[in-house]
């Protein structure tokens, strides 16, 4: 159970990496950081939530993303400043795009899907 922890820590860290470097890359589109974004939210929910099922991490990852992006709708003082804050801004995004959602439900079952095979293998 700790190894499995420190995997999903190791995948999370490796996700923010390689989401950063994409939001570098100017030839990777700017979906591929959202779908990154959603991926390391399901890392992050795997590694909250080990006993849990992957299907609870796929389902909380959508709805965790899903509800930042909603916020971006909100225009009130404290969320104005977050999305000014250039730290911030990375984990709260800064406008409302109906494509992110669609890149978020890409991101969490590719992830769901790697998890599960990661699993599959390990077990066999």
């Amino acid at each position: 159970m700790k190894l499995r922890k420190i995997q999903y820590l190791l995948f999370t860290f490796l996700t923010i990496c390689f989401g950063l470097l994409s939001r570098k890359i100017a030839s990777i589109p700017l979906v591929v950081g959202d779908i990154l974004y959603a991926v390391m939210i399901y890392w992050i929910s795997r590694f909250l939530f080990t006993s849990k099922s992957l299907l609870f991490s796929c389902y909380l990852t959508i709805t965790c993303c899903f509800t930042i992006e909603f916020l971006q709708l909100v225009q009130h003082p404290l969320f104005v400043w977050i999305r000014n804050n250039p730290l911030l801004r990375l984990v709260f995004g800064q406008g409302f795009l109906w494509l992110d959602l669609i890149a978020y439900c890409i991101g969490a079952i590719v992830a769901s899907v790697l998890d599960y095979y990661k699993h599959s293998k390990v077990n066999h």
